[in-house]
């Protein structure tokens, strides 16, 4: 019998289309998934108890010759920094422990029309301030090719959820990386789309200049598929784009054929030297590259000089945004109050922010408010926002010289629970390969390259594409991604080592 957790979105939604398996079963399975192995996992923070009556529904308007989306039926995990009305939405913080919130995020309403499933939320870094899962108010969330390892942040909970077979699709946030730093850690596919291409209404907020919501999945083709169901225009969003998109899913399915190789001129940053990488990433970067060199694809060396400045630029901006959006986290309006018998407000306001945040929230917050102080605006924040044209500039660039620029999705591959959870810097450089896409506001994808010579870990190759190409990115990953699994004689994924077919730890 299949096991229904180990197909594709793609290819589960083909069988519930053509009434091989229905909702109702598909979403048992995941639940069962969960409930085998999310206590090794830790993937998520909050099971939806309504999953199967959804499912259900599905079946029976399936039943009675509705006119369906491509993916009703099939379930979907979702990222705490979500807001949803059935199930709590914390962000993975102690402040918001248990809000309800009366809306839901306009992902997850287009989520829920288009017929996909809600399994549950998944564990995040708090406020989406992280790289590791780690720093999530509820515990860490674990690698499923390795139980003693990050699954990457801040959306480990999504990635860990897809690549443990727990949900075939699942929403995440890439505010620098966020998405497509845990796809390269789990051996999962994550897309950053354009800035404004996804609505971020009921994303809730940690830069705003930067977030973005896109889709964590295990192929190329499914992450279109459900970034069809979420991009567009949204009226509740003022930086969402009036912008006509195509099919992201049918770019996936032409670049599958391998023909858009041919004559693509891929980028490779001439200041991105191999030191600092893990020896196994730059090993599996340059045989993708090599793979797509022999399919026709011109490989170009270009500058952008200002990349490199881009962590710091970028721990300037965030902070500082996130200083003024974390603001809202008061006692007085929603979420934890600490009260202080015969205080003032300011008393209960800063015993309750005391209680509340984690050490690495107050920590960018300290540094986003100093950085926004009287006297140090310009020199700081000021200064970082002129970086941050500097970047946009050079990816202008190279973008008149190249079609996609190509990097390794992080430096190396998954590290070990608590090795850097004491060093902050360390943290920080996980990102940098990724910041620079969110700075400019152009879109980005990370798809699986292989695994590492030196732990057998996955590895990840980042493209990024000019702002409003999200199609072109689709159609590139979708190409070498055949390739690559053609070579591998199946998905990576098969070759997860850390949980067993029946869930568990190995």
């Amino acid at each position: 019998m299949t096991d229904l957790t180990k197909l594709s979105a793609a290819a589960l939604a083909d069988k519930l289309s053509a009434g091989e398996v229905s909702s109702v079963e598909a979403t048992q399975a995941h639940l069962d998934r969960i409930a085998a192995v999310d206590a090794d996992v830790h993937a998520f923070l909050h099971v939806n108890e309504h999953a199967l009556e959804v499912a259900a529904d599905i079946d029976r308007r399936r039943a009675a010759g509705d006119d369906l989306g491509p993916l009703a039926g099939v379930p979907l995990a979702i990222k705490d920094v979500l807001v949803t009305t059935d199930m709590p939405s914390t962000s993975g913080s102690k402040i918001l422990e248990g809000y309800m919130s009366p809306y839901d995020a306009t992902v997850v309403a287009r989520s829920r029309a288009a017929g996909l499933v809600p399994l549950g939320k998944t564990n995040m870094d708090e406020f989406a301030m992280g790289s590791s899962t780690e720093h999530s108010a509820y515990g860490p969330t674990r690698n499923p090719w390795d139980l003693s390892r990050i699954p990457g942040g801040s959306g480990g909970g999504s990635a860990a959820a897809v690549a443990a077979f727990e949900a075939p699709l699942a929403l995440g946030s890439d505010t620098g990386g966020s998405i497509r730093q845990p796809a390269h850690v789990t051996g999962t596919v994550g897309i950053k789309p354009t800035y404004g291409g996804v609505s971020r209404y009921g994303a809730i907020a940690l830069a705003s200049s930067l977030d973005q919501v896109g889709p964590v999945t295990r192929t190329v083709l499914d992450a279109g598929l459900l970034h069809d169901v979420i991009g567009g225009h949204d009226p509740h969003d003022s930086t969402s784009l009036a912008h006509e998109w195509p099919s992201f899913a049918a770019a996936a399915r032409e670049g599958a054929t391998g023909e858009v190789l041919k004559g693509l001129k891929v980028g490779v940053i001439r200041e991105l030297p191999d030191s600092g990488f893990q020896a196994g990433v730059s090993e599996s970067f340059r045989a993708a590259l090599a793979a797509m060199e022999a399919q026709g694809a011109e490989i170009v060396e270009i500058s952008a000089p200002h990349f490199e400045y881009g962590v710091a630029a970028y721990y300037l901006i965030l902070p500082a945004e996130a200083s003024s959006n974390l603001a809202k986290f008061d006692s007085v309006r929603f979420g934890l109050r600490v009260d202080v018998p015969g205080g003032t407000v300011e008393d209960v306001m800063a015993k309750t922010r005391d209680a509340g945040f984690g050490d690495e929230v107050k920590r960018r917050i300290i540094l986003g408010t100093y950085a926004l102080s009287a006297g140090y605006y310009d020199a700081y924040y000021g200064s970082a926002q002129k970086v941050r044209t500097l970047i946009q500039q050079d990816f202008a660039d190279a973008f008149s010289q190249v079609d996609v620029i190509a990097t390794p999705s992080a430096p190396t591959t998954a590290f070990k629970l608590g090795e850097k959870i004491d060093d902050p810097l360390q943290m920080y450089l996980n990102d940098v390969t990724t910041i620079p896409a969110n700075l400019a506001g152009v879109p980005g994808i990370s798809i699986p390259s292989g695994l590492a010579s030196e732990d057998g870990l996955p590895v990840g190759i980042q493209f990024l594409a000019p702002a409003h190409e999200d199609a072109r990115l689709y159609r590139v990953g979708a190409a070498l991604e055949s390739l690559l699994v053609d070579s591998w004689g199946g998905p990576l994924l098969d070759r997860a080592p850390a949980l067993g077919a029946n869930g568990g730890a190995r």
